[in-house]
């Protein structure tokens, strides 16, 4: 199954917000997961996972700024 989560033309606010909130839920989920009856290779396991989700956004933003006004966003979903 495949669907269309997010298609559009946004300024460069809206598109930084709307990137903002997903790696935002993401890094959560990770940050949520982490629990003291873990191991500590799973633990760093997800923190390096949130370190990159941080990392990563941090480009995505840099990115935006530099382009024009207008920034297109696609983003598919594909679940087996």
């Amino acid at each position: 199954m495949q669907f269309q989560l997010i298609k559009g033309n946004f300024s460069k606010n809206d598109a930084i917000e709307i990137l903002t909130h997903m790696f935002e839920i993401k890094i959560k989920y990770h940050e949520n997961k982490i629990d003291k009856t873990m191991s500590e290779e799973d633990i760093q396991m997800r923190e390096r996972k949130i370190t990159q989700l941080q990392n990563d956004l941090h480009e995505v933003k840099k990115f935006i700024d530099q382009g024009g006004a207008v920034s297109s966003l696609q983003a598919i979903i594909d679940i087996n």
